[in-house]
C-alpha cells in the first residue's frame, strides 16, 4: 500500500469529542485534497462521459465527473472498485 502523504489536510476534533479526554477521533473534510486524480483512458477531447479516478488513496477508490471537479466525489470501497472493473471488462 502507498503511503499518502497527510501532511496539507485540515484535521478537526469529532462532534463526539468532549473535554475529560474521552474516547475521540478526528476527522477531515478536506482530505480528498491529497487524491492524485487520473482520467478514464476513455475520455476524449470532445467532452465525452467521462470520469475521474484516484488511486492513491489507501483502501478507498474516488470518482468524480471530469466534467464538473468541484461535485462531491462518489467514494467507493477497492475490493468493490475491483469487482465492479472486473465485471465490466468481462462484458
Amino acid at each position: 500500500m502507498r503511503a499518502l502523504d497527510l501532511s496539507g489536510v485540515t484535521w478537526r476534533k469529532s462532534s463526539y469529542s468532549n473535554t475529560s479526554g474521552g474516547e475521540c477521533v478526528e476527522v477531515s473534510d478536506d482530505l480528498l485534497r491529497t487524491a492524485d486524480w487520473r482520467k478514464s483512458s476513455y475520455s476524449n477531447s470532445d467532452g465525452g462521459e467521462c470520469v475521474e479516478v484516484a488511486d492513491n488513496v489507501p483502501s478507498l477508490v474516488p470518482v468524480r465527473d471530469s466534467k464538473d471537479t468541484t461535485r462531491t466525489p462518489l467514494l467507493f470501497a477497492a475490493p468493490a472498485w475491483s469487482a465492479f472493473i472486473d465485471e465490466v471488462t468481462r462484458r
